[in-house]
């Protein structure tokens, strides 16, 4: 039987945990402070229960944050058919460093490389930076494979 969409064990999936270790960046979804939606590419790093991801303490996306903190991600791998996508509800927190977030260094290393990931880094030493961590309360995977194989023959 399969788990049901919005269940948090679907964070078990083979296809959630390979998304989670990709280097697919996450989609953030958030409102705006005038109540539009907003979408941004942003990478990640998964610890087992939160997604985290990290930017400039006077990114603008932080105000709205504040304002409403129920957020969406998705990351998805198109590039090839059929898709795999892994959506995630959930609040956001954000909390401000004094250097480097940990596990923005951790995204630098498996997006670039650890040599080129580590040379980012250094150039961001000792500056400032927002942590924002998700923790889902919902998530779903759409796999055309195993989830919805009829969609692969309409």
């Amino acid at each position: 039987m399969t788990t049901a969409q919005g269940d948090l064990a679907i964070l078990q999936d083979p296809i959630a945990q390979e998304l989670l270790v990709s280097r697919q960046p996450a989609r953030l979804a958030y409102t705006w402070t005038d109540g539009t939606p907003r979408v941004v590419p942003i990478w990640f790093t998964w610890t087992g229960e939160e997604l985290v991801c990290a930017c400039p303490p006077g990114a603008p996306k932080l105000k709205a944050l504040a304002a409403a903190s129920d957020v969406a991600v998705t990351i998805d791998d198109s590039s090839s058919w059929p898709y795999k996508v892994l959506l995630l509800r959930g609040t956001a927190t954000v909390e401000m460093y004094d250097d480097v977030v940990p596990e923005y260094a951790q995204s630098a290393n498996r997006y670039f490389g650890p040599e080129q990931g580590a040379a980012w880094v250094s150039q961001l030493r000792g500056q400032r930076m927002a942590r924002v961590g998700v923790r889902p309360t919902w998530v779903a995977v759409l796999d055309f494979e195993t989830r919805f194989p009829s969609a692969l023959t309409v």
